[in-house]
């Protein structure tokens, strides 16, 4: 068959489900309007570790409207089996089980769900709900001396070469300890759950980046069949990797559910979401380097720590830049988790990789200051040509060309190699630049084509969208596999009951769930082909099928374009009322490759030399990141991830109080994130090219590379701007002072 005409693929169209969003026809969880649905609100504990001695629900069970009171005092009956489902899983240890016990493990844990017919009969019922405690003694704070550290699992240390003999024999030695505040996500939507059952299936309306884990794993906590849970999730309000694991709060609306025999909406509230979901962890990363007096790395010795909680071990994929950035021969790694009195934490986007690069890349720049040889000199003088932690090649590695071409762009030439060297009044003009490297992960997928009479086609597979654009960027690949107009394909997502696709995280969607639309375009063209060749009524009739193409719905001859008909035509002729198949995506067990995407990111700061206020200037990422199906969703991913770097870098700061374990800026109003005036210029480039051994459209993964390599970026300028090296996020004015 002729290669298809491509007129939606790399063009930069706009969403297709924007008009839903902008007139709130989009249905988030908590906007399904379910008949006969109550009301639940949750009781958080007010201690960090200790005993629930009574709850007092009388005042609360008074109120006119209240349904019930539900706590461990009731004895809910929950199977709690294993997920084997579990993706990636990371926890080990308890796990939390709702209202098992009276054992409180952290601030703000769920202690009771009230229910009520309104949402405010139930908000003031839950105020009113008295509950006892015996406190014990807590940890939340990980930097407090005599804090005990997990046992390591083997996966945890990681040695090549020897790095102690190479760092003390090294001609030059860099070292610092850098460390991490706890972020939180806080996206627009919160977490919510609708749920409903009927008999013994349960249906649940929730806020999941990942259906089937969630289905599966409230069939294992109600003992139930897969088959007899449906999860619905169509529309994600932004999540960052918060919604990649079911919370206590689904269960806790399945259960009240069950319970109370009515549908129960639960939503948390903006508080909530600093103890029902997780949060990126607190890191203290040490590092030692050694290199040669001409800037080549000889060895790296990090000493990791990262928080967690008490009842399940969180860890993250920290250790992987470390391993493959540069090609250093001696590295030691030591990866340790902290165990505290508070929630599990959880992925944030470029979990563990971003968190590594602050350190690493922060730690390059102050070898570059040392050594006296320009940053971007530095990382080309360290390219690795093969993967230094297992001597595969690289099945594309471009980050030298992302580096050159970012300097060119930003005209780092610039740049001022003396800190303070460059003023705009009394603003200290400085930039940064720092590399990026992220797995290119890839599961198994599935998608469902259907092409109708009417010569539509419906695309259908179970992977929710949290704002990348999927609904469009599977659009695009159907419209030109299938040859027809973006305005004549309809794609449907997030349902339980649509054909299986992994989680919708670690940048994956496009690489697994857009091979698996591909490959079922594909096949359903070249049946309908087949179908046309095969029919002595079509103009078609006896011709090449591998010259036949299709656009606009229409078939036609390579280079006799007359000679043809719609699809419309052919299959009312033929009395089809549909045409369907499956297609799938399995990632290729040929491990001959490394296979990561990279990027180089460049920032200019101002500083106020007088108040240490820390303003950006402009910032730039150039990525390789394989092909680009949508360049304007890949915009909306690199410059929303800058955003969020922004954040990390100068404001994102989780406060604790350690007394009680209670956040005291759990809310927008305390916990500050950029605005419009703290971003001004902000740019992305893509380097042309694709990645055919990742997967068969050549995609890298790009919504969690984008975020990696920001905050170390402006830290970097912010040293080139103040000589003031800051190893500590948010950098704030104090530390500049």
């Amino acid at each position: 068959m002729s290669r298809q005409p491509q007129a939606a693929v790399g063009a930069p169209l706009s969403r297709v489900d924007g008009r839903l969003k902008v007139t709130g026809r989009a249905k988030y969880a908590a906007d399904h309007d379910i008949d006969g649905v109550v009301h639940a609100v949750v009781v958080d504990s007010t201690v960090a570790r200790g005993r629930i001695t009574g709850i007092d629900t009388r005042a609360a069970d008074a109120l006119r409207g209240v349904l019930g009171v539900i706590s461990h005092l009731d004895e809910p009956a929950l199977a709690y089996r294993d997920n084997p489902g579990a993706w990636l899983d990371p926890f080990v240890g308890e796990r939390l089980h709702v209202f098992e016990d009276d054992r409180v493990r952290f601030f703000g844990q769920p202690v009771a769900v009230v229910l009520a017919r309104t949402l405010e009969v139930a908000q003031h019922a839950a105020a009113l709900v008295e509950v006892a405690y015996e406190a014990e003694r807590s940890a939340t704070d990980m930097t407090a001396s005599g804090v005990p550290e997990n046992d390591p699992q083997p996966q945890q240390n990681y040695t090549r070469g020897n790095p102690e003999e190479a760092l003390a024999s090294a001609d030059v030695r860099v070292e610092g300890t850098y460390r991490l505040v706890r972020n939180h996500h806080n996206a627009m939507e919160p977490h919510a759950t609708v749920a409903r059952w009927d008999g013994e299936k349960l249906t649940v309306w929730d806020k999941t980046q990942w259906v089937l884990g969630a289905r599966d794993e409230l069939a294992a906590v109600f003992g139930i069949p897969a088959e007899d849970v449906r999860v619905i999730s169509p529309f994600v309000g932004g999540a960052f990797g918060n919604a990649l694991r079911t919370w206590p709060h689904t269960t806790i609306a399945a259960l009240a559910a069950r319970q109370i025999g009515r549908p129960v909406k639960l939503v948390l509230t903006r508080e909530q979401l600093y103890y029902g979901v997780g949060y990126r962890p607190a890191y203290e990363y040490g590092l030692r380097l050694g290199s040669t007096r001409s800037g080549r790395v000889t060895a790296a010795d990090h000493r990791i720590r990262a928080e967690t909680s008490r009842y399940e071990n969180y860890g993250e994929g920290a250790m992987v830049p470390g391993q493959v950035l540069y090609a250093t021969p001696h590295v030691r790694q030591a990866y340790r988790t902290v165990p505290l009195d508070v929630n599990t934490p959880t992925f944030m986007r470029g979990p563990g990789y971003s968190t590594a690069a602050f350190a690493i890349e922060s730690a390059m720049d102050e070898l570059a200051h040392e050594l006296g040889i320009d940053p971007v000199e530095l990382r080309l003088r360290n390219e690795p040509q093969e993967d230094p932690s297992n001597g595969l090649p690289f099945s594309t590695r471009r980050l030298r060309e992302c580096l050159r071409t970012g300097a060119r762009e930003f005209g780092w030439r610039r740049r001022g190699a003396r800190p303070r060297s460059r003023r705009d009044g009394d603003w200290l003009i400085g930039m940064g630049m720092a590399s990026g490297v992220y797995d290119t992960l890839r599961m198994r997928s599935e998608a469902r084509i259907r092409l109708d009479a009417d010569g539509t086609a419906l695309v259908q597979t179970s992977t929710s969208d949290m704002g990348p654009g999927t609904y469009t960027s599977m659009t695009q690949l159907a419209a030109d596999a299938l040859g027809l107009t973006m305005r004549t394909v309809r794609c449907e997502l997030g349902d339980s009951t649509f054909p299986a696709a992994p989680p919708h995280g670690g940048s994956q969607t496009m690489a697994g769930v857009g091979s698996a639309v591909q490959d079922g375009c594909d096949k359903l063209r070249r049946e309908v082909t087949d179908l046309a060749v095969k029919d002595r009524r079509s103009p078609l009739y006896g011709v090449d099928a591998g010259s036949v193409v299709v656009r606009g719905g229409r078939m036609y001859v390579s280079g006799t374009p007359s000679r043809g008909e719609t699809y419309r035509q052919l299959l009312a002729r033929n009395g089809r009322t549909h045409l369907e198949t499956r297609g799938t995506f399995t990632p290729s067990a040929d491990d001959r490759y490394s296979m990561y995407a990279y990027s180089a990111v460049f920032a200019e700061v101002a500083v106020d030399r007088r108040l240490g206020l820390v303003r950006m200037r402009r910032m730039l990422g150039v990525y390789d990141v394989g092909r680009i199906i949508s360049p304007k969703l890949a915009d909306s991913q690199a410059l929303g991830a800058m955003v969020g770097g922004i954040g990390q870098a100068l404001l994102e700061h989780t406060v604790t109080d350690h007394r009680d374990g209670r956040i005291v800026n759990a809310g927008l109003a305390d916990y500050l994130v950029p605005v419009n005036a703290d971003v001004p210029d902000l740019k992305a480039v893509y380097l042309d090219g694709e990645d055919r051994h990742a997967d068969p459209i050549g995609v890298k993964g790009l919504g969690e590379i984008v975020k990696v390599g920001v905050a170390p970026a402006i830290a970097n300028a912010v040293f080139n701007a103040t000589g003031r090296r800051v190893r500590e996020l948010p950098i704030t004015a104090e530390a500049l002072l």
